[in-house]
């Protein structure tokens, strides 16, 4: 995953975006991370990364999966959830 891809695919929020919100508000818990442009509250798939980053001293080397697996994922978790 890129700088510019989508994190939050429900409300559109960049990879980029979360990780100069941790850098620059140094958020103390995950729940805070929805200060960013609303990460993390829509469908829920997106938390497990969120938090992957906050816990990292450098959140720009976090490995994430590559934008189509992660979209992918994304659909199989959600159909599940409303199952």
């Amino acid at each position: 995953m890129q700088d510019d891809d989508e994190l939050c695919l429900c409300f559109h929020v960049t990879r980029r975006k979360v990780v100069q919100f941790i850098r620059v508000q140094k958020p103390k818990r995950a729940s805070q991370l929805s200060e960013c442009f609303g990460a993390g509250t829509g469908c829920g798939w997106c938390r497990p990364f969120l938090r992957k980053l906050m816990d990292e001293a450098n959140p720009e080397t976090v490995n994430l999966p590559a934008p189509e697996d992660y979209s992918l994922q994304r659909a199989e978790y959600r159909k599940h959830k409303s199952s």
